[in-house]
């Protein structure tokens, strides 16, 4: 991504409780949100992608876009529990410490399938891992990983040393 700023970011609300800053603002604004998902996707329009594999919840929304805009469809990587099919599933630890699990349909992909992962944010990096491990346990491969912000922490250098991030902001500390 370049350095230059971008308008949109200036709608975060990091006047919020606990870690987190606040990304929703951004999707009020059609023109903020369609400029946000054009920059998520600037290096992976000439890249071979099959699918977005977006991750519950607000991941969704911003995976959607993301997968609408590439010309591709979507994988929803689901919360655990939540799907009333056979799935396959893995277990994390979020950056509260509380242990969750994330899902997909056994039938969700191929072999050598491509995903693109989206989430709006990742903070420690397990969600992001542990939907790395899912993909990969069924065979694709992930071309990359599409968020707004990712933390600076050991397993978040080690996904960004591991495959392609792309992130449009880096401040919220």
């Amino acid at each position: 991504m370049d350095s230059t700023p971008k308008t949109y970011l200036t709608r975060i609300d990091t006047d919020t409780t606990g870690n987190r800053c606040d990304v929703t603002p951004m999707f009020q604004s059609a023109d903020d949100f369609a400029a946000l998902v054009d920059d998520l996707c600037v290096e992976y329009v000439d890249e071979s992608i099959d699918c977005v594999a977006c991750i519950d919840a607000l991941g969704f929304i911003l995976g959607t876009a993301v997968a609408r805009k590439l010309g591709v469809g979507v994988i929803p990587i689901r919360k655990g529990g939540k799907l009333p099919v056979a799935t396959v599933s893995r277990s994390f630890r979020d950056y509260t410490g509380k242990t969750k699990s994330l899902e997909i349909r056994k039938d969700a992909m191929q072999t050598g399938q491509r995903l693109l992962v989206v989430d709006e944010w990742i903070e420690t990096g397990a969600q992001v891992s542990a939907t790395i491990e899912l993909i990969e346990s069924q065979g694709a491969v992930v071309v990359g990983i599409a968020t707004i912000n990712i933390d600076d922490n050991e397993r978040t250098r080690e996904l960004k040393s591991n495959y392609r991030v792309t992130a449009v902001w880096q401040n919220c500390e």
